[in-house]
Formats: C-alpha cells, sequence, structure tokens
C-alpha cells in the first residue's frame, strides 16, 4: 500500500468519524429539543410526582383499544315495513315496526333507515344489545329524521316517572324576575330524547329515596389506591372474569366525611349539603370490567380515581346494561321555535343515551336542539364526529351526567349554547378531545362530585369582554352540589382563537372558576396572549405555548399505555 494510498484512507476516515460526530450531536440536540418542549408534568419525573396526572386513556369503546366496528350481518331495511322518506307524512308507526322487527333478530343487527327525509312524531326506544341504527350519511343524500313536535306533547315516559315527581315534590322552578319569568322545570331539561336507549324497567338515575331498592351487593370492597387496579375483597363468589360491574363509594361519616376531604383536598371551597345528606347515595362510582381475581385481590381494567378507605363503605354491584349499540350516519333536525326559559324546554332533544357500555355514536348532525345528546350512566363509550347547528339556544350540545370513561371527539358547536361542553354530576375520567365550540363558548364543570375529567386539545373561539376578560372556566350547578368539581380536573392544549385583532400589549384574562381545586392547566394559547385566573391551587404551564409535540394528551397516554 503505498503512502498516498493511505493517506487518503485516513483522510477518509477522518471525515467519516466527523460526520459521526456530527450526527450524534445533532441527535442529542434534538433529544433535548423534545425534553425540552414537553410539559414538566408529564416529563420531569419530580414535578409529576408532586402533580399528580391521572390517566385519561381508557376512556372511549373498548378503552381506547379498538375502532368502532362496521357492522354488516343481518341488515334490516327499515322501507320493508312501510318508511317512505320524502313523502311528507309521519313514519313513527313504520320506524317501530322495523325496530320490533330488529328486536327479534339473533346475533348483531343493523337497522338501515333510507336515504331522504323521514318524518318522526314518536320516542324510537334501543332497549337490545349489539343494534345498530344506521342512516345513509349526513351530507347531500343522506338520511334526514325531523322531529315536527316537542316530547311536551307525547305520553309521559314512565323512566321519568321518578323525575317528574321530584320536579313537583321539590316545586323545582325557573324563577327570572327580570324576564317574569316564574315556571315550573321541565322534565326534559336534561333527559329525554327522540332516540333513547335503555334498559326496560331499570331506574337510571335516584330523585327520592322512597324509591331506593336494595342492590344486588356482589362483594364488599376493603381497600384500593388511587390510579392503581388492583382492589381488595371481602369475598370473590359473585364475581368473574368479564363482568362489568359497578364500583360505588359512600360518605358515612357526615358533613366532615374524609371523603369530602379526598376529593376537594380540605381547599377553601363550599361544599354543598348532598355531600352528606343522602349517606345511601354513593357519591363516588365507577362502571368496571373484572380482568382477574387471584384469592381476594380483583384486577379492574380501568384505574380508581381515588383511595378507597375502610369508612367509605365501597362495594360491587351488579349494574345492568347494554353493550355494542351503534348510532350512525343521519341528520336529526328540529324546527326553529322561540326560547321560553333556561330549565323549561319543550322536549327538542335528539339522543338520551342510558345504561350503555362499549358502544358508539358516531358522524351524526343535529340542527336547532335543545339538547343535542344527553348522557346518564353509560361507561366506555365513543361519541364522535358530531355537529352541532342551528338559530335555537341550546341548553347542551353533547353533556357528560353520571358517566364513566366517555370520550367525546371532533364535536364542532356551531349554534349558541348555555354549556356547550359539560362534566355533570358523577361524572369520572370522561375526555372531550378535539373539539371546537364557534360561538359563546364555556368549558362547564356542572358540580356534583364530577372529578378527573379532560378537555383535551380543544378550540374556541370567542370575543373577550370590554374589560379584556372572558369567562372561558365555568363552574354550573346547584349550590347543594356545589364545588364545580373535584381535584385534577384537566385542560390539555387548549387553543383560544379571538375574533378580533386587540391590542398586543394587553393579555386577555381567562376565568370564571372560583371553586375547582387543584386543576391542571397546561398549553393555554391562541392568537394573542392570556393569563389564566383558576381558583384554588391550580397548576399551570406552557401558558402562551402550544403543546405542538403531545396536542393530545389522551393519546399520549394512550400510546404510553399500549406500548407496556
Amino acid at each position: 500500500m503505498t503512502v498516498q494510498t493511505k493517506n487518503t484512507i485516513n483522510f477518509n476516515l477522518q471525515i467519516i468519524l466527523k460526520y459521526w460526530i456530527l450526527f450524534f450531536v445533532i441527535i442529542n440536540y434534538e433529544t433535548k429539543l423534545f425534553s425540552q418542549n414537553l410539559p414538566e408534568i408529564i416529563n420531569n419525573k419530580k414535578i409529576a410526582t408532586e402533580n399528580y396526572l391521572p390517566d385519561f386513556s381508557f376512556a372511549g369503546y373498548q378503552f381506547g383499544e379498538k375502532q368502532i366496528p362496521k357492522i354488516s350481518e343481518n341488515i334490516i331495511l327499515a322501507t320493508d315495513f312501510g318508511v317512505i322518506p320524502n313523502d311528507g307524512l309521519d313514519d313513527s308507526k313504520s320506524l317501530l315496526k322495523a325496530i320490533e322487527a330488529a328486536n327479534k333478530v339473533q346475533g348483531n343487527g343493523v337497522l338501515q333507515l333510507p336515504a331522504g327525509k323521514l318524518i318522526l312524531s314518536t320516542v324510537l326506544y334501543l332497549e337490545r344489545s349489539n343494534f345498530v341504527l344506521r342512516g345513509a350519511g349526513t351530507g347531500e343524500g343522506g338520511t334526514e329524521i325531523f322531529c315536527p313536535r316537542p316530547m311536551m306533547y307525547f305520553k309521559n315516559p314512565a323512566s321519568l316517572n321518578e323525575l317528574r315527581e321530584y320536579l313537583v315534590e321539590f316545586d323545582k322552578r325557573q324563577i327570572e324576575k327580570e324576564n317574569n319569568i316564574d315556571l315550573p322545570f321541565s322534565q326534559y331539561a336534561w333527559s329525554g330524547g327522540f332516540i333513547w336507549t335503555q334498559v326496560p324497567g331499570e331506574r337510571v338515575k335516584s330523585y327520592l329515596g322512597k324509591y331506593d331498592t336494595p342492590q344486588v351487593v356482589l362483594a364488599k370492597v376493603v381497600e384500593g389506591k388511587r390510579g392503581e387496579h388492583i382492589i381488595e375483597v371481602s369475598e370473590t363468589d359473585g364475581l368473574n372474569v368479564g363482568d362489568v360491574v359497578q364500583l360505588e363509594l359512600f360518605n358515612t361519616e357526615g358533613e366532615q366525611g374524609a371523603i369530602i376531604t379526598d376529593l376537594y383536598k380540605n381547599t377553601n371551597v363550599k361544599v354543598g349539603s348532598h355531600h352528606w345528606a343522602f349517606p345511601t347515595l354513593p357519591i363516588v362510582r365507577q362502571q368496571v370490567e373484572i380482568t382477574a381475581i387471584n384469592k381476594n385481590k380483583v384486577t379492574i381494567k380501568s384505574p380508581l380515581t381515588i383511595s378507597i378507605k375502610p369508612s367509605y363503605k365501597a362495594q360491587l354491584v351488579e349494574w345492568k346494561h347494554l353493550k355494542e349499540v351503534g348510532i350512525e350516519h343521519f341528520k336529526i333536525t328540529f324546527p326553529s321555535t322561540p326560547y321560553v326559559a333556561h330549565h323549561v324546554e319543550q322536549g327538542y332533544n335528539g339522543i338520551f343515551l342510558t345504561r350503555l357500555f362499549n358502544s358508539w355514536v358516531n358522524d351524526i348532525v343535529i340542527e336547532n336542539a335543545e339538547s343535542g345528546i344527553l348522557t346518564e350512566e353509560i361507561a366506555n363509550v365513543t361519541i364522535q364526529n358530531i355537529v352541532t347547528q342551528g338559530s335555537n339556544l341550546a341548553h347542551y350540545t353533547v353533556a357528560m351526567a353520571g358517566v364513566h370513561n366517555v370520550l367525546v371527539k371532533n364535536l364542532r358547536v356551531y349554534n349558541k349554547a348555555i354549556h356547550p361542553l359539560s362534566f355533570n354530576t358523577f361524572s369520572t375520567k370522561n375526555v372531550y378531545q378535539q373539539c371546537e365550540v364557534f360561538v359563546n363558548p364555556v368549558l362547564d364543570q356542572h358540580s356534583g362530585a364530577n372529578h378527573q375529567n379532560l378537555f383535551d386539545n380543544i378550540t374556541v373561539h370567542l370575543s373577550p369582554l370590554e374589560n379584556k376578560t372572558y369567562p372561558l372556566f365555568a363552574g354550573g350547578g346547584a349550590g347543594y352540589w356545589k364545588p364545580s368539581h373535584g381535584s385534577y380536573s384537566t385542560f390539555w392544549n387548549l387553543n383560544v382563537q379571538l375574533f378580533s385583532k386587540l391590542d398586543l400589549k394587553v393579555p386577555i384574562e381567562l376565568n370564571g372558576m372560583k371553586d375547582g381545586p387543584f386543576s391542571r392547566i397546561i398549553g393555554v394559547h391562541g392568537n394573542h396572549s392570556f393569563v389564566v385566573r383558576y381558583e384554588p391551587n391550580s397548576y399551570q404551564e406552557f401558558i402562551n405555548l402550544p403543546i405542538n409535540l403531545e396536542p393530545s394528551l389522551y393519546n399520549y397516554q394512550l400510546k404510553n399505555r399500549i406500548k407496556k
């Protein structure tokens, strides 16, 4: 080998070495850059340990681990039972016949609605599992269900008997002296819908203690830690792997109960009397799936929201429900009607979901509803690709009440609503993800011991008030169920878009919450500068910075969980 060849080889090796060094420098720099652009609450072990962040990744159909299925067997055509679109005649009786036929089908069943305009003037009750109500789409050439009359003109639903009695007994009224309004609450203010899932004969919500009946108790729960999956039970004879049951925790210690301290972390917030006035009413509840049983240790699929103490008298009880129910691909429309008053709704409600597990609502447009989609006692349901629109003032768009692990994804709100996005009484570990509110946005948390819910990668459009503030973080609900929420409610990557250009030297204050303890507010940003006032004891990070590397906390947590 010549000297010249050796020099050439050495020169080339030096070049290769330099490129390798440069490569590692770039990789190391990008790693640091990646690290620096993640919030510390998920990237710094010390910060994460000191500031608990719930795992929200179990929300949605099949705990987020599977896509919504496309059922293709046993398709029943509504037209075979007399449903004729676009003829201007009422299709209610024919639709009821079609549902009756679908209920007799073994295995999966799909009731296929035709394209065109259908007229509905009754409630369609969906009362079986493994059933899909499907239209031909929401766009041109799709299915429209037009509901010309509100439910107030229908026969009173038997399942709302207790609610009606409660409203009368406690004289629940909407009183607005300035508007000369003194009217009784409507049974449809937060319940009911033209499409209504239910387990026949099952009570959905407790309003009057005299109707309480003994629960089918499967086991007493002795111990369990917040964020973990293993609970210790008194016995396992009534439990099986695969069972979906309800975990209930009670306040048996009155106004100073330890469970109240656990929910609100002993902060200086006013706690309403309903937290201790009904000791037989579970104040925390989760619908849980049993994945393993080992002696007296039971493993549940999703983690506990709070630790279980002996004084909570925790128990696993039977939970009757439907599963694998789908509602998809159609539009529901109501006429344009004058607004009466809050809580005095006539019954133009689109969909009411009760007693559901591992189910879905997908690709639905709802126009001029008083409430688009209402929920009560459902778990692991995905509600996605929803549009609410119209000229009427709505009470709710898609609301979550008394539900667990529900995912509302890609909701677009074009209509004005009192509570555009709302977590209500007893709601836990639910997620609004990638939703957008175009009119008077409010991120409502509606009291009633709701806790550990997530607003994830939400976009809102607003005009600030004259004093350069906007009450984005609302806390609704009755005083007897205050405060507005429990600990660890989370806001992640909130995109705030102002309609008008303002003096960039003046930040806009986003406020509205004074009784929401220990919230996590991470990644509030937009087309202006903002300050966030959220009380008490909120953890704030990435204010005026988008979280570009992990725009969705739900997706980030789900990805990491599935990897394990």
